[in-house]
């Protein structure tokens, strides 16, 4: 087929700016996603102004449903002429296009307006007409060398004819039905890989990486903004109206815009912006996250990866990463974001340091007031030695009592690794204590230290060993509120949980659930045998095989287990990055999973019995199946943990399905 020349031709656009979501982001439910800032503009006014650069003067914009605030932000801001229709029925991309088209010869441009980086339409078109094609796809380019096909960049270009192939006000997809009718019909089809990924997003995480990509471009003219260089030549674009500390520090690339304010010790690294009369307190880290305007992030925050709406209010010691902080909009009251309050309807899950330190931060705007806060700092150390002495003389007599409960009790003497691995938890921590500003809180750290020593005192008095031994825990918290604050006790707070597992429970606790355990133990491995068609002869705790007795004892009731397997999961929940109910989760399978290889450990304990003969034989089979279970156990935690990666992680949506057309008219 023979085309016009492309700089015969005019081309016209049409603009799939989408509408309300109120499934795949939470923050389209209540602003279309066209109209999420790129800079210090929507994205589609930004797609329009290049449209219009390239020479691009008509365009027709389909959105889905009310389309009101779309003619707020775009209509009459532009020298083009815009066409802006309503979808009451979905059509498809190919629907909107056959109902977007004006109906002359020009050649149509079909693009997603939720792209940063539109690539030159008029090389596209020379690639069209060169071709004689009837649609050029436009793929973005590889990004996974694991990938041999491009993924598509949501840019279409075709031949007016085209039209004729796609049913008037029905629903009709390019890539499932147009494509194919196209190649049934004859006609041809050609693919173009551009040179660069357009940035196309559809929620916060290709938001994000749309961001990033417009901003690791440092030739932007659009952002109108005086441009800072910064440290390794990455690029700082700072309003004249926005206010700096002296001891701020900015790793680009960023954009802060008009009113915002970044007060002192504050971070922010890039890629990031920080959008209209944004304020941020002090101590803060602020990294490759988006801020949109009148946000206000409160003292020793840490954010990380996320989106956060207009208005929105972030407590103090906040820390949240790959999340989007979504806010109720005109006339209704501001949001105030606490990681201790709780987000209903969010996706949050716990900090995590970033993977490795920025280089040369340090050197960005150094002070002498961070030196001064840091040698101020080393004064702590020999009071934190010194009241940890104090509390291990004043503890003494309760840790050689857990010492000896550790030893003696096969139930209890995991609560041996307790401490060592909170340290370790600890250690893997503390680049994110390293961030917080000792605040000590004298009032309610003397508060916790003195129920701490009435706790000890109950105890002593009234000869309750558990109330003694918890007081070390409550005592360990009213240290971190003196020496430190309520920050380090929110960081902490997990790890002082952890603890508890150290502590033996309590006699009259253990003497209710030791008989019940035990007859649990022993019914669930009867069942077990009798579905594996043995025949079982119970009397209370002893299991009769034929001529073999077992007896199901006391210390086989499965409590081991479940103060072991309480801290295994324990441990493995503070350290995988899960969201909060997922952690509970785990939390909760303790005691089921417990019970659960307690039963196969009796159950393959028996039938063993009945093969192996000598007392060493089953004696030494008898203890590796107990340690035959820790195996056990962590396998079903690992394979809970995939389940639940299955049934949560979500597909990513902006991965588009992947085409390949030949230009002899191939299948697709």
């Amino acid at each position: 087929m023979k085309h016009k020349s492309e700089n015969q031709r005019n081309i016209e656009a049409v603009v799939l700016a989408g509408g309300y979501d109120f499934g795949r982001c939470s923050l389209t439910s209540s602003l279309p996603s066209s109209l999420w800032p790129i800079g210090n503009i929507p994205v589609l006014e930004h797609l329009l102004r290049e449209l219009k650069r390239q020479g691009i003067n008509r365009a027709a914009i389909c959105s889905a449903g009310d389309n009101t605030k779309l003619r707020e932000a775009i209509d009459g801001r532009l020298d083009m002429q815009l066409n802006f229709l309503n979808e009451t029925l979905p059509l498809g991309t190919a629907g909107c296009l056959r109902k977007a088209a004006s109906g002359n010869d020009s050649l149509l441009l079909l693009i997603q307006a939720n792209m940063v980086s539109p690539p030159d339409i008029n090389k596209l078109a020379q690639e069209h007409c060169r071709a004689g094609s009837d649609l050029t796809v436009a793929l973005n380019p590889i990004s996974d060398k694991r990938y041999l096909e491009s993924e598509a960049a949501g840019i279409y270009l075709c031949e007016p004819s085209v039209l004729e192939l796609i049913p008037l006000d029905v629903y009709c997809d390019i890539k499932e039905k147009l494509i194919p009718d196209i190649i049934q019909k004859g006609k041809t089809v050609n693919t173009v890989c551009l040179s660069q990924s357009v940035g196309s997003f559809r929620d916060r995480p290709g938001y994000l990486r749309a961001m990033s990509i417009y901003l690791e471009n440092t030739n932007r003219t659009d952002i109108n903004l005086p441009l800072h260089k910064a440290l390794n030549g990455r690029n700082v674009w700072v309003s004249p109206a926005a206010r700096l500390d002296k001891t701020a520090r900015i790793y680009g690339p960023a954009i802060i815009l008009d009113g915002a304010v970044v007060d002192g010790d504050s971070i922010i690294f890039g890629p990031a912006v920080i959008g209209r009369n944004v304020n941020i307190g002090r101590n803060c880290l602020i990294a490759r996250s988006v801020l949109w305007d009148n946000v206000r992030v409160r003292n020793e925050c840490e954010i990380q990866h996320c989106l956060i709406d207009s208005n929105t209010q972030v407590a103090d010691g906040g820390s949240f990463e790959c999340l989007t902080l979504p806010v109720t909009r005109e006339g209704k009251s501001k949001n105030t974001i606490s990681e201790t309050t709780g987000l209903k309807n969010k996706t949050v899950r716990p900090l995590r340091t970033l993977t490795s330190k920025p280089q040369g931060i340090a050197e960005i705007n150094p002070s002498d007031q961070t030196k001064k806060t840091a040698a101020g700092s080393v004064l702590w150390y020999p009071g934190v030695v010194a009241v940890l002495s104090a509390l291990f003389w004043s503890y003494w007599s309760t840790i050689r009592e857990l010492w000896s409960v550790w030893n003696r009790s096969d139930e209890y003497s995991i609560g041996l690794l307790v401490p060592f691995l909170a340290a370790y938890i600890t250690w893997t921590r503390r680049e994110k204590f390293s961030r917080c500003r000792p605040r000590p809180s004298f009032l309610w750290g003397m508060a916790a230290l003195l129920a701490a020593f009435g706790l000890r005192v109950f105890g002593l008095y009234f000869l309750y060993g558990s109330a003694e031994r918890f007081s070390l825990i409550v005592c360990l918290v009213g240290l971190i509120l003196l020496l430190f604050g309520w920050s380090y006790l929110r960081k902490s707070i997990t790890i002082l949980l952890f603890l508890c597992l150290m502590l033996p429970l309590p006699r009259r606790f253990e003497a209710m659930i030791t008989i019940p355990l035990q007859s649990w133990s022993t019914s669930s491995a009867v069942f077990c045998l009798e579905t594996l068609d043995y025949e079982i002869t119970r009397e209370g705790n002893i299991i009769h095989l034929g001529d073999t007795t077992v007896a199901v004892a006391e210390a086989c009731n499965g409590l081991r287990m479940i103060t072991a397997f309480f801290v295994i999961i324990g441990l493995v929940t503070l350290l995988v990055k899960r969201q909060w109910w997922e952690k509970l989760i785990l939390i909760f399978s303790a005691l089921p999973i417990a019970l659960l290889c307690n039963t196969i450990r009796l159950t393959i304990t028996s039938i063993a019995f009945t093969m192996l003969e000598g007392e060493f034989w089953e004696k030494a089979f008898h203890d590796f199946g107990g340690y035959a279970m820790m195996p056990l156990a962590l396998a079903i935690v690992v394979l809970e943990l995939l389940i639940l990666t299955k049934l949560t992680t979500m597909p990513d949506e902006n991965k588009e399905e992947e085409i390949l057309i030949t230009h002899s008219g191939g299948s697709s």
